[in-house]
């Protein structure tokens, strides 16, 4: 078919759109304009294009809420158990497991997989920093070494995969036409070769610097000598030495000001994923609040937290759901493992994160009636689903006008969105795009998966590993019938792309800064150092998706 005026809008605002992300800017802004200059002239109304930026998002809304209605029961379950510590007491018998570098390398990793997976790294970057860090440290593992397995495997491996609640492979898997269960599965295989790959290479890298356990090592690093001093940290040795020393030189408004240049970093998009935002890690605090904007705390006063319960009722039901609740979903994930050999009655879609948003609000009521009694539980209930739907809202509410403007370009949204009463008729401007340009793509789907994950890298480069999802998803669907890949697979490479980058793990700018702060490493080397091994995970992951899925 001929490409309209129409075709061509659309394609200058998906171009706009790469482009601001490029530029690490948030692209709310031009994706709201591009949806309304792109429906005036599908219509020739300028009033339905005013009309359509809120269609967009309602449709994008309404399609997506129950992503949303997870993220609040989980982050509600997450609030009820730091409420009786329970959190803290999931970690802290892995503190006897580090005997050694290695040892305390593999349960950092593992730990903070498992963690992140269930809550995403939001909370568990904080708690693990407090707890398990020194004690991994003590036990010879470097800063960096530990930096590095929290980010791989937190904001990385699970985050990219985020197999429990389903959030990134729903959003993938809505734009791409295909079934989220489907897309969870293949990205699950793809973040545990693009991880474990990552993960390997960081430990033949941090081989020469692993130490004999001793309790120096711990006093060396709370003393800030295991990393090079930041700029910062150096002014401020060069501040207390002249204040020592009247005789010193002077420390001038220009040396204060470069160094504070030199310590700024850009911020993207900051209402990204919970695996975005930065929360602050309290001092002696077993984390911040899911979803806080306070910076992260100076490296210099993170300490460990006190896990000392004093009421002996508190500490037994502390005790008890620190074991129930992961065991809870352990279980949960076996079925729905089962059921895919229909071994049981299979769970697909939306009736799985269903199941995972069902048990986090029942376990959030039990919790609660157990520590308060059913009288205040009336109350702290619904206190703690409020403020898991603020959270989820500040998470993900910046990701509807994106995902409208891809739905804008959907055949079986634009319909509904334009206000047809046949929304049969609606056109596809994404897939006529492709179709026009079927034989400029080449017919090779290891060529289009890469030509995918770099588009999904470029997305994330705003430290929102979410906000790209429409776009990687969409193309997903448009290109793979094309070159005859399966869309769900082309949306899962997509994903990788787009979370490992602005997840945490590749952009300093990102939720890596949490990393930072609590392992006491500069983020700018913490960035440099992860690149190699993810970049080599995502090549081998991606091979592997062209190749054999």
């Amino acid at each position: 078919m001929a490409l309209t005026a129409a075709h061509w809008v659309y394609l200058a605002g998906v171009l706009l759109i790469i482009g601001v992300t490029i530029a690490r800017k948030n692209v709310l802004v031009p994706a709201l304009l591009a949806t309304a200059v792109t429906a005036w002239v599908m219509t020739g109304s300028p009033i339905r294009g005013i009309q359509a930026i809120f269609d967009a998002s309602l449709t994008a809304a309404s399609e997506l809420f129950n992503i949303f209605l997870i993220i609040a029961m989980v982050t509600a379950l997450l609030g009820a158990l730091r409420a009786m510590k329970a959190d803290q007491r999931m970690v802290t018998p892995f503190q006897k497991v580090m005997r050694g570098g290695w040892s305390a390398y593999a349960v950092l990793a593992v730990v903070t997989y498992g963690i992140s997976l269930f809550f995403w790294p939001t909370p568990a970057v904080p708690l693990i920093g407090a707890i398990l860090v020194p004690a991994a440290i003590r036990a010879g593992l470097p800063a960096m070494g530990a930096a590095m397995a929290i980010a791989v495997a937190g904001q990385g491996m699970a985050l990219s995969s985020d197999y429990v609640m389903q959030v990134a492979p729903g959003l993938s898997a809505t734009a791409a036409g295909a079934k989220a269960s489907t897309v969870a599965d293949i990205a699950l295989v793809l973040s545990l070769i693009t991880g474990v790959t990552a993960l390997v290479i960081t430990a033949l890298m941090m081989r020469r610097h692993m130490k004999q356990p001793s309790a120096e090592n711990l006093e060396r690093w709370e003393a800030g000598v295991v990393t090079d001093f930041t700029p910062a940290r150096r002014l401020l040795r060069r501040i207390r030495s002249t204040a020592q020393q009247p005789t010193a030189e002077p420390i001038s408004v220009e040396e204060v000001a470069e160094v504070v240049e030199e310590e700024k970093v850009p911020v993207g998009a900051t209402a990204g994923p919970p695996g975005n935002d930065l929360p602050r890690a309290r001092r002696g605090g077993g984390g911040g609040h899911a979803g806080s904007d306070d910076p992260p705390s100076s490296p210099g006063t993170f300490q460990a937290p006190e896990t000392e319960i004093d009421d002996p009722r508190v500490a037994r039901l502390s005790k008890i759901f620190s074991a129930g609740v992961p065991l809870v979903f352990v279980l949960m994930i076996a079925y729905l493992v089962l059921g895919k050999f229909d071994l049981v009655p299979s769970l697909e879609g939306g009736d799985a994160a269903a199941l995972v948003g069902g048990l986090a609000a029942i376990l959030v009521i039990i919790a609660v009636v157990a520590l308060e009694g059913p009288k205040k539980a009336l109350t702290s209930v619904g206190g703690h689903v409020t403020d898991g739907l603020v959270f989820a809202f500040r998470a993900m509410g910046v990701v509807l006008p994106i995902a409208g403007f891809f739905f804008l370009g959907n055949a079986d949204f634009a319909g509904k969105i334009l206000g047809y009463e046949d929304t049969d008729k609606a056109p596809g401007l994404l897939v006529d795009l492709v179709t026009a340009a079927a034989r400029y793509i080449p017919h090779s789907g290891v060529i289009v998966c890469f030509g995918v994950l770099i588009i999904g890298m470029a997305c994330g480069l705003e430290g929102s590993g979410f906000s790209g999802l429409p776009l990687t998803g969409s193309l997903a669907g448009a290109l793979g019938p094309t070159v005859g890949v399966d869309p769900a697979t082309l949306a899962a490479v997509g994903q990788m792309g787009s979370v490992w980058a602005g997840g945490g793990v590749l952009v300093a700018w990102s939720s890596l800064l949490v990393v930072a702060g609590v392992t006491r490493v500069p983020v700018i080397d913490l960035a440099r150092k992860a690149f190699l091994p993810v970049i080599a995970g995502l090549v081998l992951s991606t091979l592997f998706a062209a190749l054999v899925l």
